[in-house]
């Protein structure tokens, strides 16, 4: 009788239920895979003690000892198995530290079959590297991570979770660059990779580059000495030397100006950096993390930033997602906000209504997660009874709680007619939407928009709306 194995590899599956067990063991059979199973933590320690393992698929809620538990006496006994961790729950913290303990990857419950079978001809593609982390970033500050929560568990958001784990077990020589549109929670990936980093204790320094006026901001980055220039009367220590061995984070990085994108570039580069009229070099140990709501890449083809700058910052890319586009997220995010509005405003409202969680889920939240905080925020705000109510949304996002599916209004006796009047709606609801994320700051907005500041303004004379009435 033909052998039917059509590869030596040997996999193991950890998990408590049978029934996954098992439809692991007929994926892996078809696919000419010898595997054998284990039940909890410490029936899985004894088969990797015994047998000669080249991939391991590991559930991280085990009976006795956890997933996480056993990659972690793997990782302390030097074993390099490369190991995907399962779990039911796509939470941030599990993500990221399975990634910091060495795991290949991560897999959340309900499995899909053809996405196991491409990451074992992966895994074992790269079975002779994956698993070497160089050193132990195991350490795990949970205060960091429930104060500056990335909520999610959208297949996007678990890509980006994967890669805060990843970039937390490198050195602080590594810079990041975080991109995405205003809301979508770029300093909290920031927060999220300093908070699960080796050394967590050194401190996080923030400034946003488009807040402080072009005259300070140097000075703010780099400190002065006493005389260095009018009115320094004494040593300033600068941004770049307060965050000692923690972590310097630069929100809207295309807003610097060339001259101080120059400086910053050689203090990446050479890690160092003088204070203003000082001629010491000082050394910068911290990591650091730029973000920025615009394209750099368009920015650099017109000229405004730096092309040498951009390539020293894109060691490490994470692009976070717009809300819409990762829309079945959005329940879970409304729920964890109604909480901690409830808390903070003394409140007990229990959920939604069906037809608001219909509206929260069809809108389009151009403002993204920051929008959706500020909209929930309000309507709890504003909920009489224990539920928020499709009309309380409807209010304040301008839409008829009683249509479920959007009807288009034909008003107009030729097809040019009609077109203009839903083209002109269209616009008007786009602007106030704009302007009510981003409390009317007109700036923001055509950025947001992808549009220049001129024609956005033209479109707001056009549709008669003024940024004063949303601020």
């Amino acid at each position: 009788m033909e052998d039917k194995l059509k590869h030596s590899e040997k996999i193991l599956v950890v998990d408590d239920d049978e029934k996954i067990r098992f439809a692991f063991l007929e994926v892996l059979k078809k696919e000419g895979y010898a595997a054998v199973i284990a039940g909890d933590g410490e029936e899985a320690l004894k088969v990797i003690g015994s047998e000669k393992l080249d991939l391991i698929f590991m559930d991280i809620s085990l009976p006795k000892i956890t997933g996480l538990e056993v990659l972690k006496k793997m990782k302390e006994e030097g074993i390099n198995i490369p190991t995907i961790i399962i779990t039911g729950y796509g939470i941030m913290q599990n993500a990221i530290k399975a990634m910091q303990l060495g795991a290949f990857d991560y897999l959340t419950k309900p499995l899909d079959i053809n996405k196991i079978r491409e990451l074992t001809k992966k895994a074992l593609t790269k079975s002779t590297t994956s698993g070497d982390v160089e050193k132990d970033n195991t350490s795990f500050n949970a205060d960091i991570t429930d104060r500056y929560e990335l909520i999610g568990r959208s297949q996007r958001m678990q890509e980006i979770y994967k890669l805060i784990g990843m970039v937390s077990t490198t050195p602080n020589t590594v810079p990041v660059l975080i991109t995405g549109e205003s809301g979508t929670g770029k300093e909290l990936v920031a927060r999220a990779i300093h908070g699960n980093t080796m050394g967590t204790g050194h401190p996080f320094i923030g400034i946003n580059c488009s807040a402080v006026p072009d005259n300070l901001l140097e000075s703010e980055l780099f400190g002065f000495e006493r005389g260095a220039f009018t009115g320094a009367s004494e040593r300033k220590l600068g941004k770049f030397e307060l965050a000692q061995n923690g972590t310097i984070f630069l929100d809207e990085i295309g807003n610097l100006l060339p001259g101080l994108q120059q400086k910053l570039l050689r203090a990446i580069q050479e890690r160092e950096f003088e204070r203003l009229g000082g001629d010491v070099p000082i050394k910068v140990q911290a990591r650091f993390i730029a973000a920025t709501n615009r394209d750099l890449e368009s920015e650099i083809k017109d000229g405004n930033f730096r092309e040498d700058l951009f390539f020293r910052l894109n060691v490490v890319a994470i692009k976070l997602p717009p809300l819409r586009e990762r829309a079945d997220d959005i329940p879970l995010l409304a729920n964890y906000f109604l909480a901690k509005y409830n808390e903070h405003l003394n409140k007990k409202v229990k959920g939604f209504s069906s037809h608001a969680n219909s509206i929260l889920c069809s809108y389009s939240f151009p403002g993204n997660v920051r929008e959706l905080e500020n909209l929930i925020e309000r309507a709890v705000m504003l909920a009489r009874g224990e539920e928020i109510t499709d009309d309380i949304l409807a209010k304040m996002l301008s839409v008829n709680p009683s249509v479920k599916d959007p009807v288009l209004p034909i008003n107009g006796t030729t097809f040019k007619q009609s077109r203009d009047y839903v083209l002109n709606l269209f616009e008007k609801q786009f602007v106030e939407n704009k302007l009510t994320a981003l409390h009317g700051n007109v700036t923001a907005a055509a950025k947001s928009s992808g549009m220049t500041r001129q024609n956005f303004q033209r479109m707001m004379k056009k549709c008669n709306i003024k940024a004063e009435d949303f601020k």
